[in-house]
């Protein structure tokens, strides 16, 4: 493991060390805070990852997209052999970070003037680590502000119980802007009071409690109802400060992959086509996957869709599981209803490579997005001003949908079935022309583009050195970093 340094050429500017956790989705909005530090802002910044997991040419190629200004380090891998094979994900990553805390700390103790230590959220053990060295530790929250507030009302909910007691959140959970969540659209490991990794859950939010704030990948605009009461809640000393410092969407230039998509884009008229994808670890079931299908095809809208393989065991996401392997094998279009292709090659493209989804969102061609709502992937829609279709599979993403639904107005979601309420599982085909039909030619519709052009717009100001909200924030920040580098100097 190499001394840890600032970049050439970072003289006197304060140097920030930024932590991501496993996973090309904690790392692509970290790389661009730590571009942004180093561009905007004159702070050194050097980004520190692990051995990832289960997508190092994911995490070298984000790597391989940065300028030379922001150095790069990666702890050694760790030993998970004793871990079950069914570990949840938080589970893993938060094993992950307790054993590369002694690695970390050589790491850091070879660096000089440290001024800030950045792990994001699957990494707060590290804040012990910024404690230990004397300087002041901030979580990155690569998701929204009503994440933060789940884990928040979970911490406050705790104050005062005995040791290992885990009470559950109330069902529903109201959240500000008008968010009502039931126990079944809340975060996976929130929903069951019982279970270790709720436990887990509530360790990492007390630990939260070490940080002078939180970085969160959204921006003022988005969500105004909960960022003022995560300010009310800093103001009675109950929770770290927020700080509203995105979107960080990664550039179009530093996506890597084929342009067969592209060129099919190229060939459609402006605003008519609906982009399907739930990212690269995202899985629909059988059922689902016909489903989707015959809903495109019911709809009579053209479509690009990037087909996954379907989880066989119920799995909605691959991770540790074998899938990724047996992905590489597998034909994901061979699983589609016989005769879909054919059906709909005039009007519709259905393919297994990996698009860049950063343009394609873009073009000018796109109109809709069919999403997991994955956080990056919503902030890549609301940077485009494309209006979505919500179809959540895990992690906090039934949260993501609910609030894009009700609070920010970007999204219409499907009717699941009777008893299916927040789950992907069981969305008729129906369901699925009719939403597609809607958002792209009914009056409902109509409102929620309205707001998507509202909200590129806002997402573009943020940065705008003038008037900009994010910019803002952050230069507060990195204020009081460069004051606490020039007192080190003294």
């Amino acid at each position: 493991m190499e001394p840890l340094t600032a970049a050439d050429g970072a003289g006197a500017a304060p140097h920030v060390v930024l932590l991501a956790s496993p996973g090309a989705g904690h790392l692509i909005p970290l790389a661009e805070l730590a571009r942004r530090l180093v561009e905007h802002h004159g702070v050194a910044a050097t980004l520190v990852t692990f051995a990832d997991l289960a997508t190092p040419d994911a995490r070298s190629a984000v790597l391989s997209s940065l300028p030379a200004s922001v150095a790069t380090a990666t702890l050694p891998p760790v030993s998970l052999d004793d871990l079950p094979a069914d570990a949840r994900v938080e589970t893993v990553l938060f094993e992950v970070m307790r054993r590369s805390l002694p690695s970390l700390r050589v790491l850091l103790r070879s660096t000089g003037a440290l001024a800030a230590l950045v792990p994001d959220f699957f990494c707060p053990a590290a804040l012990c680590v910024a404690e230990e060295m004397g300087v002041p530790g901030y979580v990155f929250f690569p998701t929204n502000v009503a994440a933060l507030s789940v884990m928040s009302r979970t911490v406050q909910l705790h104050d005062g119980a005995a040791a290992g007691e885990q009470r559950a959140l109330p069902d529903p959970l109201e959240l500000p802007g008008g968010v009502s969540l039931s126990n079944a659209e809340l975060p996976d490991g929130f929903r069951n009071s019982t279970t270790p990794v709720y436990g887990q859950l509530i360790e990492a939010g007390r630990q939260y409690r070490l940080a002078a704030g939180f970085l969160v990948n959204t921006f003022y605009e988005l969500e105004p109802a909960a960022l003022e009461e995560s300010k009310k809640v800093a103001e009675k000393g109950a929770f770290p400060p927020a700080y509203p410092v995105g979107p960080f969407v990664r550039s179009s230039s530093d996506e890597a992959g084929e342009s067969a998509c592209l060129e099919w884009l190229d060939l459609q008229p402006a605003g008519s086509v609906v982009f399907v994808s739930f990212a690269s670890a995202g899985m629909l079931s059988v059922e689902q996957t016909h489903e989707l299908a015959a809903g495109l095809e019911m709809s009579g809208q053209r479509f690009l869709w990037i087909v996954r393989m379907p989880g066989l065991n119920g799995e909605s996401f691959a991770f540790r599981n074998g899938e990724n392997d047996r992905r590489g094998y597998d034909d994901p279009l061979a699983w589609l209803p016989d005769g879909f292709l054919e059906r709909t090659k005039d009007r519709g493209l259905a393919v297994a490579a990996w698009a860049r989804q950063v343009r394609v969102l873009s073009h000018r061609a796109t109109a809709a997005f069919v999403s997991h709502c994955g956080w990056n992937s919503t902030l890549e829609s609301v940077a485009a001003g494309v209006p979505m279709v919500t179809w959540p599979l895990h992690a906090e993403q039934k949260m993501n949908a609910v609030v894009l639904v009700e609070s920010v107005g970007l999204a219409l979601r499907p009717r699941p079935r009777d008893g299916d309420a927040g789950g992907a599982a069981a969305v008729s085909r129906q369901e699925v022309a009719a939403a597609l039909n809607e958002l792209m030619q009914g009056e409902k519709g109509r409102g929620v583009r309205r707001r998507a052009t509202e909200l590129q717009r806002a997402a573009a100001r943020v940065w705008s050195p003038e008037e900009g909200s994010s910019r803002r924030a952050l230069e507060e920040l990195t204020a009081k970093w460069k004051e606490a580098a020039a007192a080190a100097r003294k």
